[in-house]
């Protein structure tokens, strides 16, 4: 089997990118349902361990994406593969995450704000 390149990668997150979102009960009135529902929305699975990014961005009254997300901070663990797999899945949910579902009251409140995400892939944790 062929491994996966760059493009492939690239096109395989475009593809999840435009996958809709699974809708929320009710839209994220406060910055703590905002933060759980980013969190839910961002879950990153078979991620080297030891992988961090943090993205800083800004949302529209609506829940939009204000500009184009940054990357604040990366440390990429694994090899060149894992690396951009790890960037590839972020890149997607981040495409699946937008636009977030938030209320009129909050949508003024933080639009035009910077928030920033930090991404952890962290050890499992076993039991001694």
């Amino acid at each position: 089997m062929p491994t996966p390149t760059l493009r492939t990668l690239a096109l395989a997150a475009l593809f999840l990118s435009i996958a809709p979102l699974a809708a929320f009960a009710a839209p994220a009135n406060t910055i703590r349902e905002l933060a759980t529902a980013l969190e839910t929305c961002m879950r990153i699975g078979g991620a080297p361990e030891g992988s961090e990014i943090t993205i800083v961005f800004s949302l529209k009254r609506d829940g939009n994406l204000l500009g184009k997300p940054r990357i604040s901070y990366a440390r990429l663990a694994g090899d060149s593969a894992a690396q951009r797999g790890f960037v590839a899945a972020v890149a997607a949910a981040l495409g699946k995450c937008f636009p977030v579902g938030i209320t009129d009251g909050l949508g003024g409140a933080v639009a035009g704000r910077p928030i920033s995400i930090r991404i952890a892939i962290r050890p499992k944790q076993t039991e001694t």
